[in-house]
């Protein structure tokens, strides 16, 4: 047998590694919330709130269930509903679409940059268009920070102000990137994040939360996260959800970010050390990611591009040498059966197509240790030679 076979599998995110690092404090946390037992709303969640507020620059943190809550709150604040387009890019997960349907709006796609793998800020007019088309009234714009690179947000301000959208940005794979010294949390009306584990920042179960400067839509999503409540839990001025992060989540959460600036830096580390061994043979067959000048990812998905239909053999030599890798995403939304029937953008969606069928993602998290990486890489080579 093959020695290579022998050898351990590796995990494509590794959070018991993290989990080791962090030691007790975890269990320190959750035993405070234990002793105290306000497992909903309770102090834990108001500290990690101004925590993140504090970290990301935001003058409001409003926590919430989950990512996909998140952004159903951030349109319901917005007042979006029948009648409304939203604008958001195809090559994504599909919650970002589906909050549009949830509140009964209709999401219209737009296509993807095919190096950044963001939404094509030139593409935007055509939404427009699309949506006018369709009788519906463009209102929002829903850029999505993927793999971690945050978007290009001056660009989609403009464009924004140009056709007057709100923006929500997507923040659930970038939250802790900065784009040109400021940290995702404050562009556009309101940024959504999701702590999701597999997160760069991520709980032991669901949750998220909603970051926005606007005093009023603070206000208002505190209301719709807990059923539209006004002065108490029994005066319901709206309708709502029921959306809050749990106490114990809240705990968790402070002590993952204490630590999550480092685990930033060591993400771009190991990041950096990608690019430098694959581009060393394999230039011609494997195009890396890059990330733009005044930019800082954080890397919640390190996805390269292989192209000639070799991406099945290549996943499945690594399989064979213990080695995960992960597909995001193999079918854009636009070719889903829930949302193929949605308006499509006038530029079309060339670029969301060419990469749904060359994307692969490989091991990405902080504590991806140099032996490891250059297995991974060695085996790249081997496969794709």
């Amino acid at each position: 047998m093959n020695v290579r076979t022998q050898l351990p599998s590796i995990p494509f995110i590794d959070l018991a590694a993290q989990r080791r690092h962090l030691g007790a404090a975890i269990d320190t946390a959750v035993a405070r919330v234990l002793d105290h037992c306000q497992f909903i709303m309770g102090p834990e969640v108001r500290a990690f709130e101004a925590q993140l507020a504090e970290f990301c620059g935001a003058r409001h943190v409003v926590t919430c269930a989950s990512g996909t809550d998140a952004l159903v709150l951030a349109l319901r604040a917005l007042g979006i509903g029948p009648g409304d387009a939203v604008i958001c890019p195809s090559f994504t997960f599909c919650a970002t679409a589906e909050v549009a349907v949830l509140v009964g709006a209709t999401p219209v796609f737009v296509d993807v940059d095919p190096v950044s793998f963001n939404i094509d800020v030139n593409g935007i007019a055509g939404a427009v268009e699309a949506a006018m088309a369709a009788g519906l009234v463009p209102k929002a714009i829903i850029p999505v920070d993927l793999f971690g690179l945050p978007a290009d947000h001056a660009a989609i301000a403009a464009a924004a102000k140009a056709y007057s959208l709100f923006t929500v940005d997507d923040a659930a794979q970038g939250f802790g990137a900065t784009y040109h010294n400021r940290r995702l949390g404050t562009f556009g009306e309101l940024t959504c994040t999701s702590f999701f584990p597999a997160k760069p920042l991520g709980c032991y179960g669901d949750g998220g939360a909603v970051m926005t400067d606007d005093d009023a839509l603070a206000d208002l999503l505190r209301s719709l996260r807990v059923h539209g409540q006004g002065s108490d839990k029994y005066d319901n001025v709206r309708i709502g959800l029921a959306s809050r992060l749990d106490t114990i989540q809240a705990a968790v959460l402070s002590e993952k970010l204490k630590i999550f600036p480092d685990e930033i830096a060591a993400r771009n580390r190991i990041s950096a050390r990608y690019a430098q061994g694959l581009a060393q043979d394999l230039a011609d067959v494997a195009a890396v990611p890059t990330v733009p000048e005044g930019y800082l990812s954080v890397w919640a998905q390190y996805t390269i591009r292989v192209a000639g239909g070799r991406r099945d053999a290549l996943a499945a030599a690594l399989k064979a040498e213990g080695i995960p890798t992960a597909i995001y995403y193999p079918i854009p939304l636009h070719r889903q059966v829930a949302y193929k029937h949605y308006p499509v953008g006038k530029a079309g969606l060339a670029a969301s197509e060419r990469l749904a069928g060359e994307v692969i993602s490989l091991p990405m998290h902080a504590y991806l240790d140099e032996a490891t990486q250059d297995r991974i890489v060695d085996a790249m080579r081997r496969a794709l030679k």
